[in-house]
């Protein structure tokens, strides 16, 4: 609700305590619309969070299980420094020792604004139609390149609070924080995607106020300030140098190897392949698979409670592992020492793995991986990515809970300035009544006046 400051008496900046209880009282209705909204944003925000962890865990498991198809099931990469990078591969990478030197891991920009103070309704600026256009490229602090397509953002008096401005930018791609200060002061806080083609250059035509506080040009006006600048990934693999815009590098560095940085530093890269590594990298995949579930069965007691997207994937991928498909054959998984506990968590029977090994590990490997991509590691891999595809639930749900936000986020703007208004309203209407002695709670007389009766 919006705040009337109360004071043991009347001050030119606040109003009498009887007089703040009188507003308060009148304006419970709205106090709990309030409340419903705001409840309502933090749950969307709360689900969408839990959506990202879905999506983040199916991408992770269906990155190692991709990993083991094909001749993948036998190779292995292995890091001597787990705190510069970890890396995985597939069959595709060529045995042998690389060694690797991360020089600077990638970064997206931040930009953070000076700190104000939003007017007492709340808002930034006088609301006039503001157009900001966000330039993403490259700069080295004298030009800026531009690279892709740029993107706009639309203020104007629906949503140039910093709630609405953040909205707006996030709508565009660029993810913003409000950072609440102290005496009422706000700042907004900018984050781009990491590489250094994704620096950005952020101009502003229309109100003076967004002018001023928004713009940033590499090259030219900086009211933005730039705590972190955008930048690539760079390596030396076997002293030749590579550069990429993420941390998690696929193929570009090592052929048939992903690495993911962590930091920087030198590691060598050991890639073995030989039959000996299935046994290992399937207890890899138990344990990615395990990793998964555990996320799944945690989502679905709490954030994402009978959530469809979740149901979906704990259904799709468990009916895999119990009625098999393909070349997967419940009964063969069972005698290489594969199950399923009564949480739906992968147990592997190591005793009756190494002996079906020794007997015939070509055999164990089509259980899991074959040709025509019909074993149990290349049906569950591509179930993932299905499940996480532009086209699935999870995206969908993913999509309408981030619009839904927005559009909270906006009616809240709105709701926010009409309390104002009537709390200021009501403030005046009593304190004028006490005044003269006319409905004041301290005397009881009448006390019935109200906002709307003031409106006639």
């Amino acid at each position: 609700m919006a705040t009337i400051t109360s004071t043991t008496g009347s001050t030119s900046q606040g109003v009498s305590t009887d007089v703040y209880n009188r507003v308060l009282q009148t304006m419970t209705p709205q106090a709990n619309a309030a409340a419903k909204l705001n409840a309502s944003i933090t749950k969307d925000q709360t689900k969408l969070s839990a959506l990202g962890q879905l999506q983040s865990a199916l991408a992770n498991f269906q990155q190692i299980a991709a990993s083991l198809t094909g001749d993948g099931l036998s190779t292995s990469a292995a890091s001597s420094a787990k705190t510069v990078l970890t890396a995985s591969s597939t069959g595709a990478a060529k045995a042998g020792t690389y060694a690797i030197d991360v020089k600077q891991l990638a970064q997206g920009q931040f930009l953070t604004s000076d700190e104000f103070i939003p007017g007492k309704d709340g808002k930034v600026g006088a609301g006039a139609t503001t157009t900001i256009k966000i330039d993403f490229g490259n700069t080295d602090g004298k030009s800026f390149n531009t690279v892709g397509s740029s993107k706009s953002v639309t203020i104007d008096g629906s949503n140039n609070t910093p709630e609405g401005i953040a909205a707006a930018f996030k709508a565009a791609g660029v993810d913003v924080t409000v950072v609440n200060g102290d005496n009422g002061q706000y700042a907004l806080s900018l984050s781009g995607k990491a590489g250094a083609d994704n620096s950005m250059r952020i101009s502003v035509s229309g109100d003076a106020t967004l002018k001023n506080l928004l713009t940033y040009d590499p090259a030219g006006t900086q009211k933005l300030k730039q705590t972190t600048a955008a930048q690539d990934a760079i390596l030396l693999v076997d002293g030749k140098e590579i550069k990429s815009s993420n941390n998690s590098i696929k193929d570009t560095a090592i052929g048939g190897a992903t690495l993911n940085l962590v930091g920087k530093g030198k590691s060598d890269i050991a890639i073995t392949q030989s039959s000996s590594q299935i046994g290992d990298n399937l207890k890899a995949f138990v344990s990615a698979y395990n990793d998964l579930n555990a996320k799944m069965q945690k989502l679905q007691k709490g954030e994402l409670k009978s959530d469809t997207a979740l149901n979906q994937a704990i259904g799709q991928m468990g009916l895999l592992l119990k009625t098999g498909g393909g070349s997967v054959s419940v009964t063969k998984m069972a005698a290489i020492g594969l199950s399923q506990d009564k949480d739906g968590n992968l147990q592997l029977d190591d005793k009756k793995l190494q002996a079906a090994l020794s007997a015939d590990s070509s055999a164990v490997a089509k259980l899991f991986t074959t040709d025509d991509k019909r074993g149990l590691a290349d049906l569950l891999s591509a179930k993932a990515a299905s499940l996480t595809s532009t086209n699935s639930v999870l995206n969908k749900q993913t999509s309408l809970t981030t619009n839904e936000i927005a559009s909270l986020n906006t009616k809240k703007a709105s709701m926010t300035k009409a309390m104002t208004a009537q709390a200021t309203a009501l403030a005046a209407l009593y304190t004028a009544q006490a005044q003269t002695g006319a409905g004041s709670a301290l005397n009881g007389k009448g006390g019935t006046g109200t906002l709307f009766d003031m409106l006639g």
